[in-house]
């Protein structure tokens, strides 16, 4: 008897448990409309997953913080490593995920931007292609983007490989620091021609494997199998919130940047350790007598990873020659990311290559690196000049021939009254209107300043006139091109009318196949675009 009156009296206590946990269950429902929705639409078995975003919840909206907890009835389903639930606290900033989605404004000039739409895990070159494709550029090749700072008077070329959000996240909220998308055609140029980038003078072998290599085989190594050799030279550097400069012996290393302060002794113990290359990063400057009153031009600057964008956070130096100070920043970028930017080289390379235009589409598809001097003068068909000289005279006499057949096309009277001057050349990229000498030499230096980029301008001085800006050994030419009236016909030269061309555009064309009196063929038009 004693056994049953227990069993009676467990049964009454279960029941009245089960009706404690549904009355509980009902009054819940009742006070939470949001949570009767939830449990309505969602069944009690399944785990619900929530959705971390970062925007501000309105009154309307559900509000996790405030939902009262539902218990999972089934928790050895869920493991806490593989559930779908969201643990963790709603009022702190979780970091950004490869799923989570970013708007990315980007500048093509001073006034117009584009916004584009990117994930945590969205790349450099990434960017790039998108914005090549929105802005209908004719060529995919050589863009990049660049990390600009009004203010600190700073400019820095993104890797194709890093990540833009990560980035972003570094710079001060309220700064003018801004993504600005233009052409880089230096970016790779070193890989193609690196013995321009290292003088002999600046490189210095610290390895015994490669002792009694010239400088251009120590050069050809380093850029294919990443092995580094010393980078040294003078530069005037100036600490972080000083005013002062002075000249310092440096000497660059895979593990790290070092200075001497004892002349140029490389002895350890006169070596000071800078920094480490992983943890620094470096800045073109541009302004440098102005800002910082350096005591030349040619200045750059590193910067921890780690550190705020104050001036007195910033090392700055400043070379003696441009080709310095590209041999420094290149060497940098060579140094921390390796073998990374060779593999960054080659995934350009393959997509220009997808985007390259077929013989057919393409007039001027083959460069001046595939072409070869030919002689058609015999019966027997055209032979090949091996002679240097002799390939150097069939050009000028391609030259002169040239002028006598445009000569003779273009003697045909018209139905003008007088000369006329086309205007194909404003529609064209490579023509900046009337911008001045100054500013056509900044925009060489911002898109690379490597043999061969050019831009055709208005001429300030003559009226008339305009002048093609040519970049040569890291050197910027102006070339004045006249117009030249000979009978009712206007025509152009670079050459006192030895060469006549009908246009510019005429003129652009034959410099892209044919020298001429220039150092270099023309090879990449300074373009801007506007986003």
């Amino acid at each position: 008897m004693e056994v049953k009156g227990c069993r009676s009296e467990l049964e009454v206590f279960r029941r009245s448990m089960i009706e404690t946990v549904s009355r509980r269950d009902s009054v819940s429902v009742k006070c939470s409309p949001s949570s009767q929705n939830l449990q309505m639409s969602t069944p009690r078995t399944i785990p619900m997953t929530i959705r971390n975003t970062h925007s501000i919840p309105t009154k309307r909206e559900f509000r996790a913080s405030s939902a009262p907890l539902i218990p999972n009835p089934f928790p050895e389903l869920c493991s806490p490593t593989h559930s779908p639930v969201l643990t963790g606290s709603f009022s702190g900033r979780d970091p950004p995920s490869n799923s989570s989605t970013h708007v990315l404004r980007v500048f093509g000039d001073a006034t117009h931007s584009r916004s584009v739409l990117v994930t945590s895990g969205t790349t450099a070159h990434d960017v790039c292609r998108m914005l090549a494709q929105n802005a209908h550029c004719t060529d995919e090749e050589s863009w990049a983007l660049i990390e600009h700072h009004s203010a600190l008077g700073l400019e820095r070329c993104l890797e194709d490989h890093e990540l833009v959000v990560q980035v972003q996240s570094s710079w001060p909220v309220e700064s003018d620091t801004k993504l600005i998308f233009r052409k880089n055609y230096a970016k790779y140029e070193f890989f193609k021609k690196p013995v321009l980038f290292f003088p002999e003078h600046m490189i210095s072998d610290c390895a015994d494997v490669t002792k009694g290599m010239t400088s251009s085989e120590l050069v050809q190594n380093m850029v294919k199998s990443g092995s580094c050799p010393e980078i040294q030279g003078f530069l005037h550097v100036r600490e972080g919130g000083k005013k002062s400069w002075k000249k310092l012996y440096f000497i660059l290393r895979r593990s790290g940047l070092y200075c001497s302060n004892k002349g140029q002794s490389k002895e350890p113990r006169h070596l000071q350790f800078i920094g480490d290359l992983e943890d620094l990063n470096v800045f073109t400057v541009f302004n440098g007598r102005k800002l910082y009153g350096a005591p030349g031009e040619h200045v750059f600057c590193i910067k921890a990873v780690k550190d705020r964008f104050r001036c007195q956070d910033l090392k700055l130096m400043c070379a003696d020659s441009e080709q310095s100070r590209t041999c420094w920043i290149t060497a940098f970028r060579l140094f921390k990311h390796g073998k990374q930017l060779q593999c960054n080289y080659q995934l350009s390379q393959s997509s220009a290559r997808l985007h390259k235009p077929s013989r057919q589409d393409s007039k001027y598809a083959d460069r001046e690196e595939s072409m070869v001097a030919m002689d058609f003068s015999g019966k027997s068909g055209g032979r090949v000049i091996q002679n240097p000289h002799e390939a150097q005279n069939a050009e000028q006499e391609e030259g002169h021939s040239w002028r006598k057949r445009e000569a003779l096309r273009h003697s045909l009277p018209t139905n003008g009254h007088g000369p006329q001057l086309s205007a194909v050349h404003q529609v064209q990229p490579w023509f900046h209107g009337g911008v001045s000498r100054t500013e056509a030499q900044r925009l060489l230096e911002e898109q690379g300043r490597v043999d061969g980029m050019f831009l055709v301008r208005d001429s300030q001085l003559h009226a008339q006139c305009f002048v093609l800006s040519l970049c040569y050994k890291l050197k910027t030419k102006h070339y004045l091109i006249i117009p030249l009236e000979q009978g009712d016909k206007q025509y152009y030269t670079m050459d006192d009318g030895f060469t006549l061309f009908t246009d510019l555009l005429q003129l652009v064309e034959f410099h892209q196949i044919n020298r001429g009196i220039l150092p270099v063929c023309l090879k990449h038009p300074c373009t801007c675009i506007a986003l």
